[in-house]
């Protein structure tokens, strides 16, 4: 049985934007005919890959060939509260067209809008029906959650039925329920489906993970778990290239100064005879003939061995990912285990007391107010120390106009500017962006700054409070947002929804909040 036919095809796609960055630079390659995960780091260009698939960029140079019709939901929806969930469906305009033919309105055009989406109302409740979503195609958008608004955009991407359906980022502000949801839909999905996401748990129900790194997309038969093992593999088998090639550059520059050393001993040997007028001047000169012609030839052998083992090592060293980790060693912020930091008001009327080094998670669904209790205790209510660092979900601490080194000194004025660029190269943040404006910084350098700010504090914060720290990061900078975090010493209350990311922080509790009732679940 012939393989499916690739749902969209990639030759040569180069795509710049006015200003003349180049998020997308001679990218080939191909997304399968089942579930997609597309994967890479921030500022590889996924989001405009995914938008120039659907057709609405064009490219500089290069080609996109889609198998029928392409749909995209974007990463952030535009929602305007008097819209209603048939927007968001993308039926508003058949429910309308149905409705007045229904009433007596026989119209041309609005049979030219029907269609044979006849029964597109019917269709669209019968499928927010099935994953729990109010059913009212006229619900104001504003009366939706944020989990429920996604939801019901991606519903309306499976009913339109697209060929080829593009998912940017749709986990995002989702809570563990939505999440569940949403898993469903894709897991029963039908078509082609790409999807750009940092949810660990949705990439492990697609068929295939493609990766854009480099200007390259390649793609990995299987789950995004299956994909990291592959490459961790891939990797492990690199690296043994490598040190296999630099010990076989190490051995051929030793015999080049080894062959060197015997040419420059059998020359003295010459000039010697010379010298001491050993053999007649015609058996001289023969010798002398012969001899330059056998070196210069083994002078030629040893450098094209010694220049193809460089060669092999440099093709060795492009095999092996140099991506760096962050890797910090933060001052001691003072927290003693029986130190309160923060008292947050529990259900039964008992103070939830956050104290020492204690790393908490706050929970709850989306709507339930984590965020607002967040903002009062930054605000005061609740805090007994002065020194805590915030990071909001926005990233907003930042001053556009400022420099990444003033931005951070902001937070450490009494550190000379030339130890704070070498904590900086710890943060992944080196070279000329250390002095460059904040507005011109990749959403990946804005939040290793944002991170930098908060961490390299002086003095340094007791407790950090994070609020959806893993929105918008791609899994790598998540990574990069662990390891920094180990390092931490003081105290860390942190929203999330993402129990992947939970898991690896070391959770010593864990708050639900719930209608306002605030309760210690672990």
């Amino acid at each position: 049985m012939p393989a499916p036919a690739p749902s969209a095809v990639l030759r040569d796609l180069t795509f710049s934007w006015p200003d003349g960055a180049t998020p997308i630079a001679h990218v080939s390659g191909a997304f399968g005919a089942g579930r997609t995960g597309l994967v890479g780091l921030n500022g590889a260009g996924k989001s405009t890959l995914l938008r120039l698939v659907a057709g609405l960029l064009r490219p500089t140079s290069g080609s996109v060939a889609v198998t029928g019709v392409a749909d995209y939901l974007p990463q952030r929806l535009t929602l305007d509260t008097h819209l209603t969930a048939a927007h968001l469906l993308g039926i508003r305009e058949v429910v309308d067209a149905v409705r007045a033919i229904e009433s007596g309105d026989v119209r041309p055009e609005l049979f030219d809008v029907v269609g044979d989406a006849w029964d597109a109302e019917e269709r669209a409740v019968a499928a927010l029906g099935a994953i729990g979503l109010p059913t009212d195609v006229d619900r104001a958008v504003g009366t939706l959650s944020g989990g429920e608004a996604v939801l019901t955009a991606v519903t309306g991407v499976r009913l339109r039925g697209a060929d080829v359906a593009l998912l940017d980022e749709p986990t995002n502000n989702l809570d563990g329920a939505a999440r569940e949801r949403l898993h469903e839909l894709v897991r029963t999905w039908r078509g082609a489906l790409v999807v750009v996401s940092h949810d660990r748990a949705l990439l492990d129900l697609v068929d295939e993970t493609a990766e854009l790194r480099a200007g390259a997309l390649e793609t990995f038969g299987g789950t995004y778990s299956a994909y990291e093992a592959q490459l961790a593999a891939q990797q492990e088998a690199a690296r043994r290239g490598l040190r296999d090639a630099e010990a076989v550059l190490r051995r051929e520059k030793a015999e080049r100064i080894k062959a060197a050393e015997r040419i420059a001993h059998s020359e003295r040997r010459g000039r010697k005879d010379v010298a001491e007028a050993r053999y007649v001047k015609a058996a001289i000169n023969d010798r002398r003939n012969s001899a330059e012609k056998s070196q210069g030839a083994r002078r030629t052998q040893a450098s094209a061995k010694e220049d193809a083992a460089r060669a092999a090592v440099e093709a060795a060293e492009r095999a092996v990912r140099d991506d760096d980790r962050i890797a910090v060693d933060l001052p001691d912020p003072g927290v003693a285990p029986g130190r309160r930091l923060a008292v947050l008001p529990g259900a039964d009327g008992r103070d939830v007391v956050i104290q020492g080094p204690e790393r908490v998670a706050l929970t709850g669904p989306n709507g339930a107010g984590k965020t607002t209790l967040l903002e009062k205790l930054v605000g005061g209510q609740g805090l007994l120390t002065d020194r805590v660092g915030y990071l909001p979900q926005r990233l907003d601490l930042l001053d556009d106009d400022a420099t990444v080194l003033d931005s951070v000194r902001a937070g450490a004025p009494d550190v000379p500017p030339g130890e704070l660029r070498g904590r900086l190269a710890r943060f992944l943040v080196r070279g000329d962006a250390v002095d460059r404006p904040v507005v011109t910084l990749s959403g990946g350098e804005r939040f290793r700054v944002t991170l930098a700010r908060l961490l390299l504090a002086d003095p340094p914060a007791q407790l950090l409070v994070l609020d959806e720290p893993t929105n918008n990061l791609d899994l790598a900078s998540a990574d990069r947002l662990v390891e920094a975090l180990a390092a931490y010493r003081g105290a860390l209350l942190v929203v999330s929804h993402d129990r992947a990311f939970l898991d690896r922080l070391g959770l010593d509790a864990e708050l639900a909040l719930d209608g306002g009732a605030l309760q210690r679940v672990r």
